[in-house]
């Protein structure tokens, strides 16, 4: 595929929401930090600083891989996987918002997640098959 397609600006948007998060982490010590005072508090000692660098790490490779379209379809699963495990351990307890009528909610992984999944499938959902439904219909396939 055209690394220059129809899903090239939404590519390049989330990539370079996912550099900014990572790389900063990487310099202000925000990632040690997390993985130190959050991830091994919460039960994932003595692998909480190991599993945020893999974090991170992690979405800088998406983030190249989205950029390059290259690999797009695993690592977006991958950054999906490791945004639903954020709303569950870190937001969902904050609420929805970010900022505004609350702080730290999951409204920005909820929409991360979908703008993944757009750029995973840009011509729509062709074939619901994955859940047991027939395209263009109401009825479950047995």
């Amino acid at each position: 595929m055209k690394a220059f397609n129809s899903t090239f600006l939404l590519r390049l948007a989330v990539a370079i929401i996912l550099l900014a998060h990572s790389i900063s982490g990487i310099f202000n010590n925000g990632i040690n930090d997390f993985g130190t005072y959050y991830l091994n508090e919460i039960g994932f000692s003595p692998f909480g600083v190991p599993l945020a660098w893999t974090i991170k790490l992690s979405h800088i490779i998406a983030a190249l891989c989205l950029a390059f379209e290259r690999y797009v379809k695993p690592a977006s699963i991958f950054t999906i996987l490791i945004l639903i495990s954020g709303i569950i351990l870190v937001h969902l307890k904050e609420g929805w918002f970010v900022v505004g009528a609350g702080r730290n909610g999951i409204e920005f992984n909820f929409l991360l997640i979908i703008a993944l999944l757009t750029i995973m499938y840009p011509q729509g959902i062709k074939s619901m098959a994955i859940i047991g439904i027939k395209k263009g219909t109401n009825n479950v396939v047995p």
